[in-house]
């Protein structure tokens, strides 16, 4: 401590070491893969769906989608899995309804 005692509270106190520091490349490049692989099902769903209303469709394969996901993250975090798959269900659902929302009042729905 008598070195460098920001350093020694930081390591001792908060638990601060190499290991937790920030890693904003890393954290970006996590970022981008994990939403390419989260964009694949509903791009499996535009590519290869063929019947009414693909917009619903789209929809409802992200809300799947993301539920997985948001049920996995809880598991990852050790957490229980119907709150964390219903907490990314609902504001998602959510997100999606007013997106929807706005697209409408300003009249660029797609047909």
């Amino acid at each position: 401590m008598r070195h460098d005692a920001l350093g020694a509270h930081a390591r001792d106190e908060l638990g601060f070491s190499e290991i937790t520091t920030a890693r904003p490349l890393q954290a970006a490049f996590a970022s981008a893969l994990t939403f390419a692989i989260g964009a694949t099902l509903p791009l499996a769903v535009v590519a290869f769906y063929s019947g009414p209303s693909l917009a619903a469709a789209v929809a409802v394969a992200a809300l799947v989608a993301l539920a997985v996901l948001g049920a996995l993250a809880a598991r990852t975090g050790g957490a229980k899995l119907l709150p964390g798959f219903v907490r990314v269900t609902f504001w998602s659902a959510l997100a999606m309804a007013v997106t929807y929302s706005v697209g409408a009042f300003f009249g660029a729905l797609a047909s």
